[in-house]
Parts: structure tokens; C-alpha cells; sequence
């Protein structure tokens, strides 16, 4: 039975059906719609001490959680108990939950478990797989150690999303891929490498990505005890955005549905975001079958939505919908519904010679559109296939100068990359032995700046500028710091022959930083020091905190290094803890590539810094919305795939390098990740059908992204992208008919 959904017709009919199949195209109201059942079962499954349950809602991601969260709390009035969560926080929660089950199951040791991070889960992947990785790189040429590793463990995930044993990886790496993954002795190589990393894990406790969705697919969803639970625990089910969902939550829909549990899911076949990154949309897509469908027509009229098919048609270049001078600046583009004619057409274009040129155009366009009244600063959106770092730091640059705030969706940017950063890994080297090598005159000049920003003087001022000046630290710098393998230090200013030079200020400032670096290595002595994280802990209450008034992305910078730290140490505690005789050492995979003859805590903040340096970590602190900058003041930047994921809109959009090839071909996907769905037809995977996967990603974005817009589209172009070559991208031909904004 299909029910399309009609909005006039009362509610009572619809929400009597137990598994509901909502489809729509972006921004149709499908969240309101599934809210609606939620607000209806949640009357009629009333939590009692004799059935405590709550209703389950998934969301796709943590953000979207989040937002989902404050609507639900917003319908519902807090009045029932619901619980909001991802598909993989949910998977993560119910282990921690069912460990009991795991260890009975595995015959594991009764550690508690500890989830890794992606960055310290490749780093230990590394020194486990050192000597298999060095016959590797023979086989995979032009390959470094980390990336090889990378696509590994991006194997092992893939394949736990898909529910999918890790004894099957070798064969369908050999039956799927091209290049070195392909070979027979590679891929026996790989499926070796993840069982024994899987194995080296869970006798420690350790858990990935990979490994939750591997253990609850493969053990609670096939143990009776938990399934039982389950529906003890949550009666009522409801699934927000099933398009970026895993394959492996279908068995757990499957369980609700076998039992005639109520069960709702929203789904969107312009979505499929995460398309390439675990999610298997066709496969969940299956489960409209079992449910009464409904399907929701487009009823909002704040978007482009109606401008989809022509210009699909356009790029496919099947016929010209337009003639050039209907896309002129100014001219009427089409007749509208009353009548009329609309002199303002909604794709417009910017076009350049050079890249540099370009984003100075779209930075001079939007500070003159805001300041003229046409449009307010969260209004508009800046969005790319690919955002590079000078990309986000010219637009930021010329827009802030402006008094335009711009907010980033989802930075990532290395944390290293924050002279804030990398001020306290300095300090950390200045009080820890051992980790003179990885200090120098640069770095210490840096730090005077960063701390002298802060510290109270006779200079009084509310100006962020630093005491200490550039030229002054590099003189100190020079002439004071004294490097040293094991103990580098910090003389006195009186070292530097005309230090009388630098000023009273200055001097103070400097003394006092001298004071506070001997009290902390007089702490580390008495070992009143627990950690290196006490340490950064200090440095920030009493050089950066300032009273708590820090930028946003100053303070999630912050964030991020105390909970990368305080993870990396209780992954070290956990190592040394669960030390075995057949690694004779567990801990020996955080020490540092050299003998430093140095302290086990000395070896770990090597690699901690190491880890730092590399760029692998960016600030991403959790929760990941900002409750100090609102998005409602601020213009957005993002990637089109963070874009989408976020679930955005904004009246105008700002297409950056829409002449870009990357349009087509991407760099949201994970290497085979298409051999790992279900759907699979189990032959190799080609470059052609590579290519027509790309032409479908391309068709979704464009239908999605125009159903984010509410009037305005600018396509920027430079002829000569960021490498300086001529841009080529599918969406040239569309960007050559429209006139260039003067």
C-alpha cells in the first residue's frame, strides 16, 4: 500500500500506521512530518514504571542530532522520555553498555573499553604493522607509510558499516580494485594486518570506529539478551535522513519491523551525502517495502528548486533552455506566476583571469552587497568543492577587515596551525626533559609573543597587543635561549649585552615568564606535576584565559589540544597497564623514532608533539556548534560536502571555483568505498564506472544545493585554478552563457 501524503487531510489516518516511509526532496518539512509521529506515539507510548521505555530518534550526525534535539525539546515540551543520538554514537553507547556480553562472547579480558581517536587509532596502527608495512611500500610504490594505513584501517571501517566479516576484505579487494590493493599477496597481506590489529585491541580494551560497528553488528544484533532489551528499552523508533545511514542499522530497523514496532524513517533521494564514507542509501532504501510511503510534495517556495531541470539539461547539453541575453545582468529572465516579468536572475557570475583575482571579486561582491542593504551577512554562504587554506584565509582576511564576521563550518585546519598551539608544545619542552630537539629559536621568539599578550605590567591597555614585539623576542630569542638536548633553558636578560635596550616592560614581562617556567620545573622535581595536562592547564589560566574573553576558534582550539591530550594519556596509561609478554613492551608503540634515553613520560610527549606537528589533529572540539559565535550574525564558509551535511540554506550562495573538475570528481569518498555496499555486483571496479558515480554525485549536489537557495546563485570562475592550469569542470559550459558581473 503507497499513501501519499496529503497536508490537508488530518493527522489521525497517516499516524495509525505503524512503519512509516517518508520521501521528499530537500527541505520538503520531512523532519516536521517524522515530529508529528513522534508526537503522536509518545502520547500513546507513555513511559510507566511498569514499561519504562523511551522513544529512540536517530539523526545522521552528532550536528544534526543536535539541531534535532532542540526541535524535538521544542514540539514535545520535554514531557517524554526521548532519547536523540547518531548511528554510531548509538552503536558506541550500547557496547559500553553490553560490554559484559562482548567480553563473554570474545573471551576477552575485563578491561573497560576505551574508544580510540582516528589519529591516535593510525598512529598505533603504524608501530603494530612497521615490519608489514616495510614489504608493503615495495608493492605500493609512491605510497607513504601513514596513507597506507589510512586506507587500510578505511578498509576495516567500510567493511564494518557494511556488516561485513574482516575474512572477506582480501577477496573483494581482489575482486574490486585496481593497483597494488588488487594483488593476491597485498590483499592477503591487508585482511592479516586487520585481524591482528582487531585482535590487538580488544585484549586491551581498545576500540575504533571499525571495531564498534564491527562488535555490534556482528555480536549484540545476533545475541537474543540484547534484542530483547531493545525493545524493552525503546518501544518506538524513528530514523532522520536513512539516505546516510551505514547498512548495518537495517538489521536493527528489520528487528522493529519483524515485531510491528512503530517505526518511522525519513529519506531523501537527493541526499546521500556520506555516499562513500560508510553509508549504503540504496541498501536502507529497501526498507520502503515493509512500510506505508509517503511521499511529500515540495511546498516550500524559498528555494531554486524549480531551476533543477533546465538546468541539468543545460550541463548535459541536450538543448540551450536559455538564450544568452535571458541570463544577462538585468534582463527579464522568465514570466512569473502573477504575471509579471523578474528582472533579477537568480545565476549570475564572476569571472577572472587569476585565482588570487577571483576571491578579492567575491570578497569586493559581498562586502558591497551587505553594505548596500541588498542582503545581511547571514544571509549569504561561500561554498567549494574544495577549500583550500588560502582560499579560507583570503576570503576571512578581507571580509573581517571589512567588520564582516565569517563563521567556518567544520574548520579543519591542523591544530599546529595556532600560534597558541604551538606556544604551549614549546612550554611543554621547556619543563619536561628530554625534548630539547624539538625547540628552537623560532619557536621560543613565538612563544614570548603569545604570553606576553596576556601578562599584567605597568603598561596598561585593552589592546591585544603583545609586550614583548616581534623584534625584541627575536633578540631575546638570539641571545638568551640556551638549546640543549636533555634541558634547553631560558637565561636571565641581563645575557643580552645591550638588553637595557628593551625596555622596563619588556624586562618585567620577560622575568615574569623566566619565574613562572622555573616554579613548573621546580613542581616536575617534587613531582607535583601528575601530567603534561595539569601543565597546559596552568599555562592557559595564566597566560591566554584573559577573563575568559578568547575568539571562538582561539578557545575550540584550546578545547581540542586538552581533549587530544587527555586522550593520548589515557591511551598511554591504558598501553602500560596492559602490557604483554608477546609485545614485550605495549608502550613501546608510543616512543619516539629515536633512543632518547629518556623516561617513558618523556617518550610519550614526544610523540605527542610529533602527533601535533604532523597536522593530524584539527580543532574539532566536541560539541561541535558554537554557542559563542551564532551562525546568525556571521557569513558561512564551508566545503559543498560540509555544506550539505549540515543541512544549511541561505538566500544567496557563493559557488567558489565552479569551473573546478572537482565538481565531478570529488573528495568526499574513501578508496573502494563502492566495492564495499551491498549492491555491489562483485565485478572491478573501473575508471568509467568511476566516472558515472561522479555524474550521479554531481546530479544530487546540484538538486540540493538549489533547494538551499532562496534567489541567488554566483558561479565564481577563474580561468587558472589554485596548481595554474585552465579549469575544465563540467560546469564551464553554464558559466561561458551568463554575462560576468562588472
Amino acid at each position: 500500500m503507497v499513501y501519499f501524503f496529503n497536508p490537508n487531510l488530518s493527522l489521525g489516518m497517516p499516524l495509525s500506521f505503524l512503519s512509516t516511509w517518508i520521501i521528499g526532496a530537500t527541505r520538503s518539512g520531512k523532519t516536521t512530518r517524522l515530529l508529528d509521529y513522534l508526537s503522536h506515539w509518545a502520547e500513546s507510548f507513555p513511559s510507566t514504571p511498569n514499561q519504562p521505555g523511551s522513544l529512540l530518534v536517530f539523526a545522521a550526525t552528532g550536528d544534526d542530532r543536535l539541531e534535532l534535539a532542540d526541535r524535538i525539546a521544542t514540539k514535545t515540551h520535554g514531557r517524554f522520555a526521548i532519547r536523540t543520538t547518531n548511528p554510531l554514537g548509538f552503536f558506541q553507547d550500547e557496547i559500553l553498555l553490553f560490554w559484559s556480553l562482548i567480553v563473554e562472547k570474545h573471551n576477552l579480558k575485563p578491561h573497560f573499553p576505551l574508544r580510540l581517536r582516528p589519529e591516535t587509532e593510525q598512529e598505533l596502527a603504524i608501530r603494530l604493522w612497521q615490519n608489514n608495512l616495510d614489504q608493503n611500500l615495495q608493492l605500493l610504490d609512491g605510497q607513504s607509510a601513514s596513507q597506507i594505513t589510512r586506507k587500510i584501517l578505511d578498509f576495516g571501517m567500510l567493511a564494518g558499516a557494511a556488516g561485513l566479516p574482516l575474512s572477506d576484505v582480501p577477496s573483494i579487494l581482489q575482486r574490486g580494485m585496481t593497483g597494488g590493493f588488487s594483488l593476491p599477496e597485498v590483499a592477503h597481506q591487508v585482511g592479516v594486518m586487520l585481524q591482528q590489529w582487531r585482535n590487538w585491541c580488544l585484549e586491551r580494551g581498545l576500540l575504533t570506529y571499525g571495531l564498534v560497528m564491527d562488535l555490534y553488528g556482528h555480536g549484540l544484533l545476533n545475541d537474543k539478551r540484547y534484542l530483547e532489551s531493545l525493545l524493552q528499552r525503546y518501544p518506538v523508533l524513528l530514523a532522520d535522513d536513512v539516505d546516510n545511514y551505514p547498512a548495518i542499522t537495517r538489521q536493527l530497523f528489520t528487528h522493529y519491523l519483524h515485531h510491528n514496532q512503530p517505526i518511522a524513517f525519513t529519506y531523501n533521494p537527493e541526499g546521500k551525502v556520506r555516499l562513500g564514507l560508510g553509508a549504503d542509501p540504496d541498501y536502507l532504501a529497501e526498507l520502503s517495502g515493509f512500510c506505508h510511503i509517503e511521499q511529500l510534495p515540495l511546498v516550500s517556495q524559498s528555494s531554486l528548486s524549480e531551476w533543477v531541470d533546465p538546468l541539468l539539461l543545460w550541463i548535459s547539453d541536450t538543448f540551450n533552455p536559455w538564450e544568452e541575453p535571458v541570463l544577462s545582468h538585468g534582463i527579464t529572465l522568465k514570466g512569473g506566476s502573477d504575471g509579471t516579468s523578474c528582472v533579477d536572475p537568480p545565476l549570475r557570475a564572476i569571472q577572472t583571469e587569476s585565482r588570487a583575482q577571483l576571491l578579492r571579486k567575491v570578497a569586493e561582491v559581498i562586502s558591497e552587497s551587505i553594505q548596500s542593504g541588498y542582503v545581511q551577512a547571514q544571509d549569504i554562504a561561500i561554498i567549494g568543492p574544495g577549500l583550500d587554506p588560502i582560499a579560507h584565509y583570503t576570503l576571512t582576511t578581507i571580509l573581517r577587515q571589512r567588520q564582516i564576521p565569517v563563521q567556518s563550518l567544520h574548520d579543519q585546519r591542523p591544530l599546529n596551525s595556532s600560534p597558541i598551539i604551538r606556544t604551549l608544545l614549546t612550554l611543554l619542552g621547556l619543563v619536561y626533559p628530554g625534548l630539547g630537539r624539538l625547540i628552537d629559536q623560532d619557536a621560543i621568539g613565538e612563544m614570548l609573543i603569545i604570553l606576553s599578550l596576556s601578562i599584567p605590567t605597568i603598561t596598561s591597555t585593552t589592546l591585544p597587543i603583545p609586550i614583548i614585539d616581534p623584534v625584541r623576542a627575536g633578540l631575546i630569542a638570539d641571545h638568551c635561549f640556551q638549546p640543549h638536548p636533555e634541558n634547553p633553558d631560558l637565561l636571565p636578560v641581563t645575557h643580552f649585552p645591550r638588553w637595557d635596550r628593551l625596555g622596563y616592560g619588556v624586562c618585567r614581562c620577560y622575568e615574569e615568564i623566566l619565574l613562572w617556567l622555573r616554579d613548573q620545573r621546580q613542581q616536575h622535581r617534587q613531582r607535583l606535576l601528575s601530567n603534561p595536562i595539569v601543565l597546559l592547564d596552568r599555562a592557559i589560566q595564566r597566560f591566554l584565559w584573559n577573563g575568559g574573553n578568547l575568539p571562538y576558534d582561539q578557545l575550540a582550539a584550546l578545547r581540542e589540544l586538552l581533549e587530544t591530550a587527555q586522550h593520548y594519556w589515557e591511551v598511554a596509561n591504558r598501553l602500560h597497564k596492559t602490557a604483554s609478554p608477546p609485545l614485550s613492551n605495549d608502550l613501546s608503540v608510543l616512543l619516539p623514532p629515536t633512543n632518547l634515553g629518556s623516561s617513558g613520560e618523556t617518550a610519550t610527549l614526544y610523540r605527542f608533539i610529533q602527533l601535533l606537528r604532523d597536522g593530524t589533529v584539527t580543532a574539532n572540539p566536541y560539541p561541535t556548534r558554537s554557542w559563542i559565535a551564532p551562525r546568525g550574525s556571521s557569513v558561512t564558509i564551508a566545503t559543498v560536502f560540509q555544506y550539505r551535511a549540515h543541512r544549511s540554506w541561505h538566500r544567496w550562495q557563493f559557488w567558489l571555483d565552479a569551473g573546478s573538475s572537482l565538481w565531478l570528481t570529488g573528495v568526499d569518498s574513501l578508496l573502494g568505498a563502492p566495492i564495499f555496499l551491498q549492491g555491489w555486483n562483485g565485478r572491478r571496479w573501473t575508471e568509467s564506472d568511476q566516472f558515472l558515480m561522479g555524474e550521479e554525485r554531481l546530479v544530487r549536489t546540484l538538486k540540493d544545493l538549489l533547494g538551499r537557495t532562496g534567489e541567488r546563485i554566483y558561479l565564481c570562475h577563474s580561468e587558472l585554478g589554485i596548481s595554474g592550469q585552465e579549469q575544465v569542470g563540467p560546469l564551464l559550459a553554464l558559466i561561458n552563457t551568463l554575462t560576468p558581473l562588472e
